[in-house]
């Protein structure tokens, strides 16, 4: 799906959805991380309005799913908790840092990609766990997120061509060894049984 190089584990949606109060606090802390990854990439490139713009909308659109998410919680009787460590993203960071990077493409536009990477790897799961889920009010929230995270996967991939300056092709081959390296990530945490943030609903 989107970019991605490996498939999740067929059994990861049944465990998800099994548990899915789990996996709706996951997903809240998901939220609040890439709203704040949003506005921290924004904030280090505050002189470029346009890339703000863009981000601060994507942010908002995050909150108002982490405040949606929480509304569901409530009325379940589920506290949210501290934040899990984030595995997945974290890796993810370090290796695409190890990555030989093309010299022509500036540094933030590692930092999109692996933005892209998350939401396509969301955007899976949400795909796998509604395709499992008999709760119909749950199984309408993961459809409609997923449409959300293939748009933010747009997004990033778009700002990313725009910040290489037009360079497409270079930023596609890009993320498409980013997408390599995603892929060695998932497939390890999985055979560790580790959940992953951006990859236990997740990705």
């Amino acid at each position: 799906m989107l970019c991605l190089k490996v498939p999740t584990d067929e059994g990861w949606a049944a465990a998800a959805a099994r548990d899915a109060n789990a996996t709706l606090v996951d997903h809240a802390h998901c939220e609040m991380k890439a709203a704040t990854n949003a506005l921290s990439l924004a904030t280090r490139h505050s002189g470029d309005l346009e890339l703000v713009l863009a981000l601060s909308a994507l942010a908002r659109e995050e909150i108002e799913h982490f405040a949606r998410v929480v509304t569901i919680l409530a009325e379940r009787g589920v506290a949210l908790g501290p934040p899990a460590v984030d595995e997945y993203a974290a890796e993810l960071r370090r290796a695409t840092s190890a990555v030989a990077r093309d010299r022509v493409l500036p540094p933030i536009v590692d930092r999109l990609l692996v933005g892209a990477l998350i939401e396509a790897r969301s955007c899976e799961r949400f795909h796998l766990l509604a395709a499992v889920t008999k709760d119909e009010t749950l199984r309408a929230l993961w459809n409609e997120l997923l449409a959300s995270e293939a748009r933010h996967y747009r997004t990033f991939v778009d700002l990313a061509v725009r910040a290489a300056g037009g360079e497409r092709a270079r930023v596609v081959a890009r993320l498409d060894d980013l997408a390599i390296v995603e892929g060695a990530i998932v497939t390890g945490l999985a055979e560790r049984g580790a959940s992953s943030d951006r990859a236990s609903i997740h990705g």
